[in-house]
């Protein structure tokens, strides 16, 4: 079953715990906050204090996207914060390969997300350290962009070259809604990360359920592939 991960860029920032507890509510099992520096991307959201208080207002396992110059600096300064999936950008390092091993040894599932701009061949050498794959589907830095079609085309071939038995997730983040959501799944999509099409929603825990209810029609009878099925269940048990 795809899991739609609703983000609190949309969200009131000054109500973090409150849109949190509301997604929680409505059934959501995990939250996904951008970290945003104002150098990588123009955008200035907020740092791990923010995610470590907001950890102490509800139980759902944070995916922390770290949209940051050097995200080496940060990973010791969300410890605090407990997040699930620690999300690096691959542009945004010399040393992947590093960084990622060094986010494992720190206990996170370890995420590499991939730039519009950025190719599969990104990831040839990094499955056996990747819990997660994050396909951007916007330029990041803002919310409420439209859905980028090329993400279809780099889901698919993620897909298709993933080694047998890799236990990860491919998730997609931008331009999730209500008209994007079941494509995304049949390309292969297992996360769905959904900032304004909820948080911006007259109804955002109805938003949240109805977009759950279009991935999962979506799944059962679109998405083709035994692998991206049982690296959901997988990555679940990974949370847990």
């Amino acid at each position: 079953m795809p899991i739609v991960a609703p983000s609190v860029l949309s969200a009131d920032l000054a109500d973090l715990a409150g849109f949190a507890a509301r997604m929680e509510r409505a059934g959501a099992r995990r939250l996904h906050l951008d970290v945003m520096d104002g150098h990588f991307v123009p955008s200035l959201t907020f740092g791990p204090p923010v995610v470590e208080s907001l950890r102490r207002h509800t139980g759902l396992p944070f995916d922390v996207h770290l949209m940051v110059d050097q995200p080496e600096a940060w990973i010791d300064a969300l410890r605090g914060a407990q997040p699930a999936t620690l999300v690096v950008h691959a542009e945004s390092s010399r040393h992947l390969h590093r960084l990622l091993a060094g986010v494992r040894e720190r206990g996170f599932r370890a995420g590499l997300a991939l730039n519009p701009a950025t190719g599969t061949e990104a990831v040839r050498w990094l499955w056996p350290l990747l819990d997660q794959i994050l396909v951007m589907s916007v330029n990041p830095g803002w919310g409420g962009q439209r859905f980028l079609p090329l993400a279809l085309e780099k889901l698919r071939l993620l897909a298709r070259e993933a080694p047998a038995g890799w236990p990860g997730e491919l998730a997609v983040d931008g331009g999730i809604g209500e008209a994007t959501v079941a494509e995304a799944v049949a390309a292969g999509a297992e996360v769905l990360v959904a900032g304004a099409a909820v948080a911006g929603a007259a109804d955002p825990a109805a938003a949240l359920r109805r977009l759950e209810e279009l991935a999962g029609r979506a799944a059962a009878g679109e998405r083709p592939g035994a692998r991206t099925a049982a690296g959901a269940r997988e990555a679940e048990k990974g949370l847990e």
